[in-house]
């Protein structure tokens, strides 16, 4: 057991994700597609629009006729019908001095290649209109494909699917997508000392907090949680809970049992399963750094500290980016990171890379927000509710003086 921690970098850290690959990817619905990432090309087998339409209330028109024109010198139109919307335009061709009323999205009749607003009219009689601004060719329409046209691609490979993505496919006839599988992970708590949450505990124990925060971190990263509850701290029952939840999952998460004592049955856990690959016990990082990772084929089996705050970086800092790494998006952390002040002095030791919980506040607009750390032992849970994101201080960097400009890595 003297051999613990053989502390890595962060940076070679997440470079072993490179041999982990993408998971393969499945057909899934339109409507339950939100969220996930792109696994193939996208391709518009049609145009979209698929006619040229009307932007705008108005008379479609050839753009010529109304060159010229002005409020004291209008261009008078002959009016030969109206689309109703839901109407083909293709019944009407407009010749030259012709014109027909059209309602914003309706299909423009032939030869028309512009649509004056109904504000810029003015009926003449009953069968001419008065136009008193004139329109340029493409004003007032969209013309079919101006959006995508057939064979073009929609959506590339690791794109992550939004609403207006959806949007864009329905309007092509997608239905169904090729998407990255949700990499499934299995969650297991550790410690005699833990009970389930809807539990009061009796003295000594506590309750388990986090199968509940990593199951809500994984499912932030487009994860599936598995819950497999609570673990005693018994070697045989452990590799046999590890063992089972790891055959139906992609990501083994086991919380506490990665430090050096006695009764932590984390790495020779590991080192027992079949097929198993101890890559890492001991990153240089504050807090998390006795974190365990090991490999079985394709599936990663991180070892996390028991301590929350210490869990939550860790997931942040590694099995986050893994999970993007396995949903095609690449072994990065995907989080907002904005520019802030320090508002005090934060001190670091060099020789490790620290994350700070800090809480912003809002300055003057224009000026970046004070970054303000918020100091807890990692058993404590109130820094966190307290914190809004992450600073994190370079190995090399011997803490940061007041006023400093530094990157803040913003909670999900």
């Amino acid at each position: 057991m003297n051999d613990f921690f053989k502390l890595i970098s962060p940076t070679d850290f997440v470079a072993l994700f490179a041999d982990f690959a993408p998971l393969a990817d499945e057909i899934v619905p339109l409507g339950a597609a939100r969220g996930r990432v792109v696994a193939k090309p996208l391709t518009s087998n049609e145009a979209l629009p698929p006619f040229s339409r009307s932007t705008m209330d108005g008379y479609a028109v050839r753009a010529a006729d109304t060159f010229g024109c002005s409020e004291s010198e209008t261009a008078l139109l002959t009016v030969i019908g109206e689309i109703a919307m839901g109407a083909s335009g293709q019944a009407f061709s407009l010749r030259p001095g012709q014109a027909v009323r059209i309602w914003t999205g309706g299909e423009l009749p032939l030869k028309a290649d512009a649509v004056v607003m109904v504000e810029y009219t003015q009926p003449f009689d009953e069968q001419t209109v008065a136009v008193f601004r004139p329109v340029a060719p493409g004003e007032n329409i969209i013309r079919a494909g101006e959006d995508y046209a057939p064979g073009s691609i929609v959506l590339e490979p690791g794109s992550r699917l939004r609403p207006q993505d959806l949007g864009v496919l329905s309007g092509l006839g997608i239905t169904s997508v090729p998407v990255y599988r949700q990499p499934r992970v299995a969650i297991l708590s550790t410690g005699d000392e833990l009970v389930p949450a809807e539990q009061t505990p009796p003295p000594g124990k506590i309750r388990d907090i986090n199968s509940t925060s990593l199951a809500a971190l994984v499912e932030e990263a487009g994860g599936r949680p598995l819950l497999h509850g609570i673990c005693s701290d018994d070697f045989d029952r452990m590799l046999a809970v590890c063992t089972e939840a790891l055959a139906e999952a992609d990501v083994l998460l086991l919380s506490g049992g990665s430090s050096v004592g006695q009764r932590d049955f984390t790495k020779r856990v590991f080192a027992a399963m079949p097929d198993s690959e101890l890559l890492v016990h001991g990153v240089s990082v504050r807090p998390g750094k006795p974190t365990i990772l090991a490999r079985q084929g394709n599936k990663a089996l991180f070892g996390l500290p028991g301590h929350v705050a210490s869990a939550l970086v860790i997931f942040t800092c590694f099995v986050r980016p893994l999970l993007r790494q396995y949903s095609g998006l690449g072994a990065t952390l995907g989080l907002r990171t904005i520019r802030a002040i320090t508002a005090e002095q934060i001190p670091s030791t060099i020789g490790r890379e620290d994350y700070v919980r800090v809480r912003l506040t809002a300055r003057e607009e224009g000026q970046s927000p004070l970054a303000t750390p918020v100091y807890g032992k990692s058993g404590l849970l109130s820094p966190l509710v307290r914190a809004d994101g992450l600073l994190p201080i370079g190995r090399d960097v011997e803490g940061l003086d007041r006023g400093v400009e530094c990157p803040v890595l913003l909670f999900p």
